[in-house]
């Protein structure tokens, strides 16, 4: 599927001015629409919005199809008289520059038991009805979603697999019994995640009314201890007692030298092959659901991953594997239809990989801050773009353009400031009009970028597990930001979207 020419920003929700500790889908994020609007641009991208472990980091979840409910808004809830505004007094406050995930959890804890009260109490046929339908169209995930949130909760947030008492094989009087004796905490998660769908639809019809794409991003390995793997570990290379057995990661690359060791356990593509990949098919139909195009991090994997015997320290000791290949699209799109991906093809690609991206005309994604390490054949010059591809400046997983200028090696300084004819004053903008101008049919860059920051606002280092995924910008912020050279270079880009 090709993609109109056309621009935007990437930026995650939790990054939203709040003061409720984190950024959620509130008003702020209409605000965020609204600034894109009136910049010409028409992509929003985000960052998974599923339910995120200890470390808050969103490919890190609970679930591959459950959103996360901590994006709620508070103020939402208030408009829907679910919660006062005497109790949203008693729990605000200023929010900074950095997400305060504790703080954010308590509070918003506290407001949702109230208005998951109150929502079940003052149900009208309307809304009942409309709840029914929510619990019919997600019946694939919802119920074991729900269970084993909350049956990791009266296990004190132990992994699925160390439950044991009939839980880890999933003993059905075990779980009626559960069920049973947990009814109220369990209509509790699903009006969460009732609650989260409608405002996230709603918000995301108010960025396709002001003719802006949203872009979601996929994960391809789930994690371990998640409802996906406790419901179907037949689909995963987990063992009896539900340890596991191989897991993910990549090899040593640009990020990392001794590779990054993700942990996720492995397919068993046979397995999903002899069931019509029904699971991947309900998790993308879902994704398609939830946005207008997603970006598939780590595409490579559906060619050929990087195998790793679980219980090694680092990622080094592996081995490629043979992934599903174009077979696996073709059952998707056999039964979803056109499929709007994005593929994330940075790292070590091969031809194979190339050849399945292409096969489906997936656009790949050009890194500007990769362009300047080699010579003029270097694939992230812009001189060397196929049209049907994203460009950034960086990603989630970059320094900021001006984080990365100003520690990168003098060489690559050099061709950058040569490529660009500037000084190198700029970085962050010498960027953003590369990419506008390039050939590339679409164009985004992190908000970070375009508010000119460094890397004290950088929001992940991969392979590091602290104070990542903690970025907010303020109000303020968002204000000062220059909207009319964005706008300016959007319209000599020819990137404002169609009338």
């Amino acid at each position: 599927m090709r993609f109109p020419r056309s621009c935007g920003t990437l930026v995650h929700p939790t990054s939203f001015p709040s003061d409720y500790g984190m950024g959620d889908l509130g008003p702020s994020a209409r605000e965020f629409i609204d600034f894109l609007a009136a910049t010409g641009q028409s992509i929003w991208q985000v960052l998974p919005l599923t339910p995120v472990h200890s470390g808050n980091s969103p490919y890190a979840s609970y679930s591959a199809f459950a959103g996360n409910p901590y994006l709620i808004s508070p103020e939402i809830l208030c408009d829907k008289g679910l919660v006062s505004d005497h109790e949203l007094e008693e729990v605000r406050t200023r929010g900074g520059a950095t997400a305060e995930y504790g703080h954010a959890y308590r509070v918003k804890d506290q407001l949702f038991q109230r208005a998951g009260r109150r929502f079940y109490s003052e149900l009208d046929s309307g809304t009942e009805d409309r709840l029914g339908n929510f619990i019919h169209e997600n019946r694939y995930w919802l119920h074991d979603y729900t269970l084993f949130t909350v049956l990791s909760g009266l296990h004190g947030g132990m992994s699925w697999n160390q439950w044991g008492n009939g839980f880890l094989q999933r003993e059905k009087r075990k779980l009626a019994e559960i069920s049973e004796k947990y009814e109220a905490e369990i209509r509790q998660e699903i009006w969460l995640q009732f609650e989260f769908a409608d405002q996230w639809i709603s918000l995301k019809k108010y960025a396709n009314d002001r003719g802006i794409r949203v872009i979601g991003d996929i994960p391809v390995f789930v994690d371990h201890n998640s409802a996906d793997v406790w419901a179907h570990p037949r689909y995963f290379s987990v063992n009896e007692q539900g340890d596991r057995e191989l897991i993910s990661g990549v090899p040593p690359d640009y990020f990392s030298e001794t590779g990054q060791l993700w942990g996720n356990p492995l397919y068993r593509w046979k397995e999903l092959e002899m069931d019509g990949y029904r699971w991947w098919v309900e998790r993308f139909r879902q994704m398609f659901y939830l946005y207008d195009a997603i970006r598939v991090d780590h595409f490579r994997g559906f060619e050929s991953y990087w195998q790793v015997p679980a219980g090694e320290t680092t990622a080094e000791n592996g081995t490629w594997i043979q992934g599903p290949g174009a077979d696996f699209f073709t059952v998707i799109r056999r039964n979803l239809g056109d499929l709007p991906i994005i593929a994330e093809d940075l790292g070590i690609i091969t031809p194979a990989v190339e050849e399945l991206r292409d096969r489906f005309q997936f656009p790949g994604m050009k890194l500007l801050q990769f362009a300047f390490e080699t010579d003029s054949g270097n694939i992230f010059l812009p001189h060397n773009y196929d049209t049907n591809c994203v460009v950034y400046s960086g990603t989630h997983d970059n320094d900021t353009t001006l984080g990365w200028y100003g520690s990168a090696p003098e060489k690559e300084r050099h061709n950058m400031r040569i490529y660009t004819r500037s000084d190198g004053r700029e970085p962050n903008w010498e960027l953003i009009r590369l990419g506008m101008l390039s050939v590339a049919d679409q164009a985004v860059f992190p908000l970070q970028d375009y508010m000119s920051l460094d890397s004290g606002h950088r929001m992940n280092i991969p392979g590091t597990a602290g104070n990542n995924w903690e970025w907010r910008y303020t109000p303020d912020m968002l204000g000062e930001t220059d909207g009319t050279r964005i706008r300016d270079l959007i319209e000599l880009a020819n990137r404002l979207p169609a009338e």
